[in-house]
């Protein structure tokens, strides 16, 4: 693990939606994102308060069967949102096929660890941990359960003192905002 790799538990779909608000609030044209966990980890979920923070036009939902989606910004203005479901592809030729203006765009991959060499000099990896094991099976699927959240950053860009700076803060500070545990300057109640 780098010293830059951040590590949070959040707790709920909201929480992981205001997550990814706070990482979409820092990309840019030419940022990469790849995205790993179980099916229902969170990704998706990660990746719409991504969508939200860009201001991106209509819902983000999974492309699992369109394998990716270009989300435009829904002032006209900026890099659009292209989310990729890389699950059913099996090498990095097949990733180059959907023709994606990788610099022009800001980049979010599921699935997509060992096929996206060379796509990025930079780039954040974004791994889901959702629980399992005897006492996960008994809980609905549905259910809220906390996710282990690892961000680690890769190149320059990410790796830049600072680059991340703020982000779990900001995160408590917005959920502690939502639950009326703070005042909107961030003060306890």
């Amino acid at each position: 693990m780098s010293a830059a790799t951040i590590e949070t538990v959040v707790p709920d779909a909201d929480a992981m939606e205001a997550l990814g608000a706070a990482l979409g609030a820092r990309l840019r044209a030419g940022d990469l994102v790849v995205l790993s966990g179980e099916l229902g980890a969170g990704k998706t979920t990660l990746t719409r308060g991504i969508g939200a923070a860009l201001g991106v036009r209509g819902a983000v939902t999974s492309p699992t069967f369109v394998l990716a989606r270009t989300h435009p910004r829904a002032d006209g203005a900026g890099a659009p949102l292209v989310h990729v479901d890389a699950y059913r592809l099996s090498d990095a030729r097949e990733l180059d096929d959907l023709d994606i203006d990788w610099p022009s765009s800001i980049a979010v991959v599921e699935w997509g660890d060992g096929l996206l060499d060379g796509v990025a000099e930079s780039w954040l990896r974004v791994a889901i941990d959702r629980p399992r094991g005897a006492a996960a099976a008994d809980e609905d699927l549905d259910a809220p359960a906390p996710r282990r959240v690892r961000i680690e950053p890769t190149g320059a860009r990410w790796s830049a003192p600072g680059a991340l700076d703020g982000l779990i803060p900001a995160l408590a500070a917005d959920r502690a905002l939502a639950d009326g545990a703070a005042d909107p300057d961030g003060r306890a109640r």
